[in-house]
């Protein structure tokens, strides 16, 4: 880790990740006082901690976010492909209805799934995704993937060789249909997902009519993405890091991938903080003014990863983590590394 980045992770605090981050996002708190937030680039906020529901089964996921939004969560992170977004949607109506949160408070992201790139199904595909949530706007509206599949009903067509068949469509043509939602009302904000710097300065050249507010990619130690984070910073877009505690539960394992909550590091300063490992991982990205949207359906847990702004970590924790950098990546959708705009 260069010296400079370091030195800035170094000194952070609670009450000083603005000072590190101050040069493309702001940091407030949010109503619930509980969580830290960014400013976008279009003006708005975003939480800095957020509830995942990949890999979340319909049956649990509407408990979760209920339980989430008890717990103080003000972000709920979702997204068409997940097949869940019905009863994501249900539990923020029975929030919305009994008084706990109002629908203003609460940060509801969700994304465009690779099948509908192409710019006449982006607005339909959208309002599907409102419809099952029950929501007459996101907050937030990501472009999943930059690589398109064929168009149809098949969410993941593939060919006789059992390869996922590509769509071809350019992610810029998507990306200006997206702009359009923005317009209509559909969503506050959009942003990307599993795009590298080359991609992301392609829309950045256009140049957009709407922002590119928010990029949301694998982070964790083992995947700092330090060079897209400084990126990220030149050009105002604030990082979202999915997957942050390792995805332990992500299918299509390998014997060999490393247990990033096993960790050995990561162990040791949770055990001598009072902690658990996943606190540390997550304190972390958010002490670096990343965005983490941890997944669990687990309500102790789900209230356990809330609780990482009242510790701080040291300048020698901070830079044992960050000297664990080893450019291994969790999610790689190896089915698509044949697709046109495959990032990795």
């Amino acid at each position: 880790m260069p010296g400079g980045r370091a030195s800035c992770l170094a000194n952070i605090t609670a009450k000083s990740v603005i000072s590190c981050v101050a040069a493309y996002e702001k940091v407030r708190t949010n109503m619930a006082g509980k969580n830290v937030a960014v400013q976008l680039a279009n003006g708005r906020s975003m939480p800095l901690f957020g509830l995942g529901t990949w890999k979340s089964k319909p049956d649990e996921v509407r408990k979760a976010v209920i339980e989430a939004l008890e717990a103080g969560y003000r972000h709920i992170d979702c997204a068409s492909i997940y097949g869940n977004e019905e009863e994501v949607g249900a539990g923020l109506k029975e929030k919305f209805s009994d008084g706990t949160v109002k629908r203003e408070d609460v940060f509801i992201t969700t994304k465009l799934w690779n099948t509908v790139h192409h710019p006449e199904d982006v607005e339909a595909a959208c309002k599907k995704s409102l419809e099952n949530l029950g929501l007459g706007y996101v907050d937030l509206f990501l472009m999943h993937w930059p690589f398109a599949f064929q168009r149809g009903n098949d969410l993941f067509p593939k060919g006789p060789d059992g390869a996922v068949l590509d769509g071809d469509v350019d992610f810029v043509d998507t990306w200006k249909a997206m702009e359009d939602l923005v317009e209509k009302g559909l969503t506050r904000a959009i942003g990307v997902s599993n795009f590298n710097k080359s991609q992301l300065q392609r829309i950045l050249d256009l140049p957009p009519k709407q922002k590119i507010c928010n990029l949301q990619i694998e982070i964790t130690p083992y995947l700092p993405g330090n060079d897209i984070r400084e990126f990220c910073k030149a050009n105002n877009i604030v990082l979202t890091a999915y997957s942050p505690l390792g995805s332990p539960d992500r299918p299509m394992q390998a014997g060999t991938d490393p247990i990033l909550l096993q960790d050995p590091v990561i162990n040791e300063i949770a055990k001598a903080k009072g902690r658990t490992p996943a606190q540390i991982a997550t304190r972390y990205q958010i002490d670096r003014g990343i965005a983490v949207i941890p997944k669990s359906v687990t309500p102790s847990r789900i209230r356990e990863n809330l609780q990482v702004l009242d510790f701080e970590l040291t300048s020698d924790e901070v830079q044992r983590i960050g000297a664990l950098e080893r450019n291994f990546r969790y999610i790689c959708f190896g089915a698509s590394k044949h697709c046109k705009y495959y990032p990795f």
